[in-house]
């Protein structure tokens, strides 16, 4: 097993050559400022949350099985043809599991890899082979590996923006982020048809969140140089993430990546944005605080913000000691009315106790229930 390491730390960047920027207007700084007013953002919201007993009850029952995946990270989802349910996830614990629900420290661990649901029915999808597995998207070079990101479902393949981490020291923390880019999988088999670099210039982890909205593709990431992390936000025409990219930059979009701006601190390396009754919400793990156990909600009437806050959407019990949550986001394709389902991931500081008991390191799935207030 590779060292322990906590997901989503301040990086080190890598710096390529500047481009020559092209700034498309869409009203001017007022536009960023003040886009106006929408029932979303003019509403008041009533929150009520519970955590989610039929996918808590199936990831449970497959993970202690250890038939397959038995913990991981991360957690993504699409909805592909064929009724399926990829989920996604980066660092990974395979079985088997003893009868206890502890798991050999020999257990192959890997940086990431899928579980497809179809019905009731999980299934464990990786690289390598059923005798020596391995990543999905395994490094291409020493001492790097391959966290995962949002993905979205195009009519010939299933796309994910992974992010290049590597390692500059023999400590437990010298790692760093250092590049982008885009799996592109087949939708049926999941074998990778190819990898494409994708935009790196400016320091932002493309990889939180990819919304289809209109005639765009929204890529939201996030820039994890310091304490605080800013969401940043991009955008392609039509649905191929691999077109030409514009960057928000408070007043309108640019072409050069450098010009995109912070729009907002305190989001997760991970979290959502996703259209929400005429409007839009972000569900992000509230990072103003370390290790927080709040799962917080905003809403918005544009994808680019203000972003205004609704409030905490859920607080996660097992926060506390050596155990941590982090990177919730909503799962849109699951949702029903107002009734989202939203995941976290819960991780211990101490490695060893991920050994000495399966049940830590898994997604916890929520329900999350927003009304209202007439």
């Amino acid at each position: 097993m590779r060292p322990f390491r906590l997901p989503r730390v301040p990086t080190i960047l890598l710096a390529t050559a500047a481009l020559t920027a092209v700034l498309v207007p869409v009203g001017g700084a007022a536009a960023a400022s003040n886009p106006g007013t929408c029932g979303v953002v003019d509403a008041d919201w009533e929150v009520s949350s519970q955590v989610e007993p039929d996918r808590t009850a199936l990831f449970e029952e497959y993970g202690n099985s250890g038939a397959g995946w038995t913990g991981g990270d991360s957690t993504y989802s699409v909805r592909l043809p064929g009724g399926r349910t990829v989920w996604m996830f980066s660092d990974t614990f395979l079985g088997p599991v003893n009868p206890d629900l502890t798991r050999p420290i020999e257990t192959p661990f890997l940086n990431n890899s899928f579980v497809v649901q179809r019905g009731g029915s999980l299934t464990t999808v990786t690289g390598g082979t059923p005798a020596e597995p391995d990543s999905l998207v395994p490094p291409d070079q020493p001492n790097t590996w391959n966290w995962l990101g949002a993905g979205i479902a195009t009519p010939r393949s299933f796309d994910v923006m992974f992010l290049q981490f590597g390692t500059f020291g023999s400590g437990m923390w010298d790692f760093e982020w250092q590049a982008n880019k885009l799996v592109r999988f087949d939708p049926w088999t999941f074998e990778v048809q190819d990898v494409v670099p994708m935009p790196s210039d400016a320091g932002v982890q493309w990889a939180s969140w990819i919304q289809r909205d209109g005639r765009h593709t929204y890529v939201y990431g996030v820039d994890d140089q310091g304490a605080t992390k800013h969401m940043h936000l991009a955008r392609v025409r039509g649905t191929d993430v691999t077109a030409e990219w514009e960057y928000w930059t408070g007043s309108g979009w640019s072409s050069h990546e450098t010009d995109s701006v912070a729009i907002m601190p305190g989001v997760a390396n991970e979290y959502s944005v996703t259209r929400f009754q005429g409007g839009y919400l972000l569900v992000t793990q509230d990072t103003n605080e370390l290790f927080s156990s709040n799962i917080v909600g905003y809403v918005s009437c544009t994808p680019w913000g203000p972003f205004v806050p609704v409030g905490t959407l859920y607080q996660t019990p097992e926060t506390g000691g050596n155990t941590i949550t982090y990177n919730a986001h909503e799962h849109p394709e699951q949702r029903r009315g107002n009734t989202l389902i939203v995941t976290y991931n819960v991780n211990s500081l101490d490695s060893s106790e991920l050994y000495d008991d399966v049940t830590i390191y898994r997604p916890r799935f929520v329900e999350v229930e927003l009304s209202r207030v007439e």
